[in-house]
């Protein structure tokens, strides 16, 4: 079901658009959390903001591997969106553009926290435990890579 939901992302994705008032204001939520909580992120050109708490070991991770993960998916405000603690294997290419973008920093073992902007998450569409618009919060565990 997580899968199926995450390539629905995929579709659904493609087809959100933000203009840049909105997307300074995304941003300027971020940076408002990221203060309050003394947290340190680091943000890509695209808008992502993220920290690599272990580098891990090996080579990169690339656009057409496979990652065996586990993950833990909150709102701002600390809701639990999604976990999943037991590690499942997802195709990197396959996942919303924050999570390939973030995942590519780092390697098997690794270790990293995201903060998905709506313009590379799930959009302006609501899912079952993510409301429209969301800023989401995410702990990835890398286990392996093929």
């Amino acid at each position: 079901m997580r899968l199926l939901v995450i390539l629905l992302a995929v579709i659904v994705y493609s087809c959100t658009t933000y203009s840049e008032d909105e997307l300074q204001q995304f941003d300027q939520e971020i940076e408002s959390y990221i203060k309050k909580n003394g947290l340190n992120f680091s943000k890509t050109d695209e808008g992502l903001y993220y920290r690599i708490i272990k580098e891990g070991d090996g080579r990169k991770i690339q656009y057409n591997d496979s990652v065996l993960i586990a993950y833990k998916g909150t709102l701002l405000d600390g809701k639990v969106v999604d976990y999943q603690k037991k590690p499942i294997w997802f195709a990197v290419k396959d996942l919303i553009a924050g999570w390939k973008s973030g995942l590519t920093t780092i390697n098997k073992n690794g270790v990293l926290e995201l903060i998905v902007p709506p313009q590379l998450g799930y959009g302006n569409h609501k899912l079952d435990f993510i409301p429209e618009n969301s800023i989401l919060y995410y702990e990835l565990k890398v286990f392996d890579i093929h």
